[in-house]
């Protein structure tokens, strides 16, 4: 297998679905950490699509930066793609293998058996999947509040850090930052409404004045936390898998990840039946 994404699709009447549609599906996976998703970070190491008499077989390999990339991270990222696939139209089986990981034979076993996250690490599942999506969803909302925010005072540099604990969803310029902010407080539950004010905590609550400056830079901190890891996965990979860096999309400068992650029709396997 070489490095590169490799796709192969053997075509028959009994194979409805493609690589393309099956690529869409991944590109709704994230990497919980990066907030980013794992086709544009060439996470996604091969793809096949083979008929079978009850529909298309899809096989993915997936590949990360290193070999001890938590197995947390990396059992969710494997179980949303197998998830995400398997809800296309025509897929009868689907099988999703992590490459080169030091828990691939521990995570490869417990998704083909659909043992779940419990299931799958035992006594080492200390949280349950929904508890980490939660952490990482707060996490990319803190660093979505905080870029259009700082859009606010890069767009009038007389403007004071202080001001920006009054402003609300209705002041902010229409675009790709407050369309990602609106996305990620709707993920949370959070009011969405011109009115709502746009500096707050996990729930909900704005801050008052005197804290708003530490507010904002600690929003900036988790928000260059992220973008840090991303850039530094992404050289990772391609450090590690020759040729790996043709399967990454760059983000610009100031864009949002995956912009429907918290629609996808994942389920939450904690025990298996």
């Amino acid at each position: 297998m070489t490095a590169a994404l490799t796709e192969r699709t053997v075509r028959n009447s009994n194979v409805a679905v493609t690589a393309q549609d099956v690529r869409r599906a991944l590109g709704a996976v994230l990497d919980p950490e990066l907030d980013e998703p794992i086709t544009d970070l060439g996470f996604v190491r091969s793809l096949e699509i083979t008929g079978s008499p009850a529909g298309a077989v899809v096989t993915v390999h997936l590949r990360l930066p290193t070999s001890f990339c938590s197995p947390n991270f990396a059992y969710l990222m494997a179980s949303d793609s197998k998830d995400v696939i398997s809800v296309l139209p025509g897929v009868a089986r689907v099988i999703v293998e992590l490459d080169d990981h030091h828990d691939s034979d521990l995570i490869n076993a417990g998704l083909a058996a659909d043992a779940g996250y419990r299931g799958t690490f035992g006594h080492e599942a200390e949280h349950s999947l929904e508890e980490l999506r939660w952490t990482f969803r707060r996490k990319a909302h803190t660093a979505a509040m905080e870029r259009c925010l700082t859009e606010l005072l890069r767009a009038d540099p007389a403007r004071k850090e202080e001001s920006v604990g009054t402003v609300r969803l209705g002041d902010l310029p229409a675009g790709r930052s407050k369309d990602a902010l609106v996305r990620r407080r709707m993920a949370l539950g959070l009011p969405a409404e011109p009115a709502a004010v746009v500096l707050v905590d996990h729930n909900g609550t704005p801050y008052p004045p005197g804290n708003v400056p530490m507010a904002l830079r600690r929003a900036r901190s988790t928000r260059i936390s992220i973008d840090g890891n991303a850039h530094f996965c992404r050289g990772l990979l391609r450090t590690r898998y020759a040729g790996s860096g043709a399967d990454q999309t760059d983000r610009p400068e100031g864009a949002e990840p995956a912009d429907h992650h918290h629609l996808l029709p994942f389920t939450v396997k904690e025990i298996r039946p």
